[in-house]
């Protein structure tokens, strides 16, 4: 991956994870902030419906209290005080106050629980209530009572008049029901219903909220039956349709009677539509973020790549230009930052690379005419040493022994030619080296090349004063053909070969190996001679080095030129017993074959 889609990925991913980040901090703060405000206004509407609930028990008692104080009840209770009256003078008597006090439910009881009078049902006359009457409630108190057709629940009081012996209890109250929540003040978003729980499980007619009906009770019914079995106050999300806004945070509260059995429920619903369109205004503006983020991400990562990737760019340009050999490159400074601090860095480099290459050079050469001198002077001085007796023998035997001259003559004379022709081959393979011609390409098959080479040495490692040698040809195919000058190869080729003949007088087995890797082609030489250590490894293309007796250490300085000037690399493997391998590396060359060509056509045209 290049820089500038690295720097764009780098600032996208910024931009992505910080508007995540704060898009989901501000959900979470959201969603957090809204059921704490949701917790408050229930716990406000369920404190004003305790409220309520109050003041309507307050009013129910005082209203039984008035019922209990008035004249006819008092005129009731001295009737029962003083034996057994007439109770069917009283059969209407409880609807009439019942009336006049607004009360819905009104009981006048004696003391043996017997009911005297009824307002809601006049057939109950003569029945025994239920309600136990031993300890009478100061305050008001929920109470399910039985109806004609139904059954209901109130808010009860119950007053005690004593006149004689005998008492009369009074029992009013008043339904719990859509007037009762109609007049708790509700917050937007929210709402009061309430179940009758009058029997086992769950039954629709039972939920009533402010205008009557409840739509959709299905949804209430989970919660109902909860609390008929824990009795406990819960919380419940409910999914009213696949739509999310619609979606109600629904808080149940059991309310119980006097025995602490469950008689009603009172539901509160809060809305989750404002939550849930805050959250979703929040994603679009996170989505909107993060888009506008992106653009600017991408011009921003644009527009930095450019500041940082171009110096960069020429810096690699001036540095393949110092890696090709022109070491007077400079980079233009264009800046005072770290870029253009590198920028300077690398022109100081380059100055200084530039100065160290002089004095290297004239180091070198030096350094190459002392060894040059020294080489010389080495393999001068074997051939003169002869000479010189041979002349100073000449010289005695004339003066000594003239008669016996003729005869030294002969032999002195071939032993001065002899040393003259060895003065002349050394002469002749340092003047070699140092006329090394540039190499002609044109299309070879190293197959080829390595089949020739092979066949010109059958007949020396097959010579019968030497002990034999083998030699395998591992040639892969299919091989491309190289641009190179198959002479020189041959000739490199050739060196190698006999090097590896050298390394092995006791016979072995010689190796020549084809392969190609991608664009490079690769020869090798091997051997199962005695091997070379690393400190000869290394020393092995230096000229004028030489392990042999009588080597002038230029063999693989020429092979080392040849291949240098095929813009190839040539290198060693060895192991002391294991034998050696030369690995020759060449690429294809194909521009330096239409140079080639083109320097041919524009001579031939020339002429």
């Amino acid at each position: 991956m290049i820089f500038r889609r690295k720097l764009l990925a780098v600032f996208a991913l910024t931009v992505l994870v910080s508007v995540a980040a704060v898009a989901w901090s501000i959900s979470s703060l959201t969603r957090q902030a809204f059921e704490k405000a949701n917790e408050e206004s229930t716990a406000a509407l369920v404190a004003q419906f305790r409220r309520e609930f109050n003041r309507r028990g307050e009013e129910v008692a005082h209203r039984v209290e008035t019922v209990a104080a008035s004249e006819a009840t008092t005129r009731m209770a001295l009737a029962l005080s003083r034996g057994s009256p007439d109770y069917g003078a009283y059969l209407n008597g409880a609807r009439t106050m019942a009336e006049s006090q607004q009360l819905d439910f009104l009981e006048f009881i004696d003391s043996q629980s017997t009911i005297i009078s009824s307002a809601q049902w006049a057939a109950k006359f003569g029945y025994k209530e239920t309600l136990s009457l031993i300890s009478i409630p100061k305050d008001a108190f929920l109470k399910l009572e039985e109806l004609p057709d139904s059954a209901a629940l109130g808010l009860f009081a119950v007053r005690e008049v004593n006149l004689g012996d005998k008492s009369l209890f009074v029992i009013g109250g008043r339904r719990i029901d859509k007037n009762f929540l109609a007049s708790l003040e509700l917050p937007v978003g929210m709402r009061a219903m309430f179940y009758q729980n009058l029997g086992n499980g769950f039954s629709p007619q039972f939920l009533i909220d402010m205008s009557g009906t409840v739509q959709q009770p299905s949804g209430i019914a989970p919660i109902v039956q909860q609390l008929q079995q824990q009795q406990r106050e819960t919380t419940t999300l409910v999914h009213w349709s696949a739509n999310a806004t619609d979606d109600e945070t629904i808080d149940a509260i059991p309310l119980a009677g006097r025995d602490n059995h469950l008689l009603g429920v009172l539901l509160i619903g809060n809305s989750r539509r404002p939550y849930v369109e805050l959250r979703q205004q929040i994603r679009s503006a996170a989505l909107l973020c993060g888009g506008a983020g992106i653009v600017l991400a991408i011009l921003l990562s644009g527009w930095a790549s450019a500041r940082v990737t171009h110096p960069v760019e020429q810096l690699a340009r001036a540095a393949r230009e110092v890696a090709s050999g022109n070491w007077n490159t400079q980079v233009a400074i264009t800046s005072s930052d770290e870029l253009g601090e590198l920028a300077e860095t690398f022109n100081r480099m380059t100055r200084e690379l530039l100065d160290q290459k002089e004095h290297l050079v004239q180091a070198e050469r030096v350094a190459a005419w002392r060894e040059l001198a020294r080489r010389l002077a080495h393999e001068l001085k074997n051939p003169l040493f002869p000479l010189q007796l041979t002349v100073e023998n000449l010289l005695r035997a004339r003066q000594q022994n003239p008669q016996q001259f003729e005869e030294i003559f002969q032999e002195s004379s071939s032993t001065l030619l002899a040393e003259i022709a060895n003065l002349k081959a050394i002469i002749s393979r340092f003047s070699e080296f140092s006329r090394m011609p540039q190499p002609q390409f044109q299309q070879i098959q190293l197959n080829d090349l390595a089949q020739n080479v092979s066949q010109l040495f059958q007949a020396q490692l097959h010579a019968p004063e030497r002990a034999p040698i083998e030699c395998k040809l591992e040639l892969a195919e299919p091989m491309e053909p190289v641009a190179a000058d198959p002479d020189l190869l041959h000739r490199a080729l050739s060196n190698l070969v006999l090097n590896a003949m050298d390394a092995m007088p006791r016979g072995g087995t010689l190796t020549l190996r084809t392969r190609q890797v991608g664009d490079l082609s690769y020869v090798e030489i091997s051997d199962t001679g005695t091997g070379l250590t690393p400190e000869e490894c290394e020393r092995l293309f230096t000229p004028y080095y030489t392990s042999k007796p009588h080597g002038t250490g230029l063999g693989l300085a020429i092979v080392q030129s040849v291949i240098s000037d095929h813009w190839g690399r040539i290198s060693v493997r060895s192991e002391s017993g294991c034998g050696t391998t030369f690995v020759i590396e060449l690429p294809h060359n194909a521009d330096k074959l239409q140079a080639t060509d083109q320097s041919l056509g524009a001579t031939a045209r020339s002429n």
